[in-house]
């Protein structure tokens, strides 16, 4: 299942700027601007002027808030984006209730006290967003993540995305029985998205650093609904062969 772009020249207009190229611009606004985001529980705060809001917006990196100020417009960042900004890019730092900027041991550390399966969330996130694929949470859709090849305002998303991770190895985790995985598949051809699995695997027990993705590997694997009427051979065909 391909891209199925929005419009006759939406795949020219993202040819033209790419996924890539934003982040980019994204990435020196915030460096010049020495932007500081504000940890809130799950999620981090970030207080952003207006072109920042545009890029944040066509890169879609967090959820705007909609506040009474003017002057500047609040985005709410999830913990896999928040650490994407602040340890990929560097072009982010985070602040805690201390006021004090947590440097990146620090900070994994809180997001792992967060969200137990942080590292291979935030592993196969970064996967994904460093191949420039657009990330956005899957929740609406029973899943992770999903993945555009560019703004969802250009195309549809062509992924629904599952992270498979050694802590659910447990018998405890998603799609370990045939009904889980055929319930999936049939959400994903009703939306028209390929089930990805992202399979995520680590040779070390420690995860006190964010050093320890380094011992991190991210399988990919592609599922889909196999339906007879598809395989089936033409009718008119065996017929002729017949004659």
């Amino acid at each position: 299942m391909g891209p199925r772009w929005k419009g006759k020249e939406a795949e020219a207009k993202a040819l033209a700027d790419p996924i890539s190229k934003i982040v980019s611009q994204l990435q020196s606004s915030l460096v010049h601007s020495d932007s500081q985001g504000i940890l809130s529980g799950c999620s981090v705060l970030l207080a952003v002027n207006a072109e920042q809001t545009k890029l944040l917006n066509h890169t879609c990196f967090g959820v705007p808030i909609i506040t009474a100020e003017k002057d500047k417009q609040w985005f709410q960042l999830s913990l896999e984006e928040a650490f994407y900004l602040c340890y990929s890019l560097n072009c982010l730092k985070v602040v805690g209730e201390d006021n004090l900027i947590k440097d990146n041991n620090q900070l994994w550390s809180y997001m792992v006290s967060k969200k137990e399966t942080f590292p291979a969330f935030y592993r196969a996130y970064s996967h994904l967003r460093m191949k420039n694929w657009v990330v956005r949470s899957g929740s609406q859709y029973g899943v992770d993540f999903v993945a555009y090849r560019h703004h969802p305002s250009l195309v549809h998303a062509e992924y629904a995305v599952l992270v498979s991770a050694e802590l659910e190895c447990n018998g405890s985790g998603r799609l370990k029985v045939w009904s889980d995985m055929h319930c999936t598949l049939r959400l994903c051809g009703g939306v028209a998205k390929t089930l990805l699995i992202l399979h995520v695997t680590s040779n070390s027990k420690i995860q006190t650093s964010p050093l320890c993705l380094e011992s991190y590997t991210v399988e990919e694997r592609t599922i889909t609904r196999w339906i007879p009427e598809h395989c089936r051979e033409d009718q008119k065909q065996v017929q002729k062969w017949t004659l």
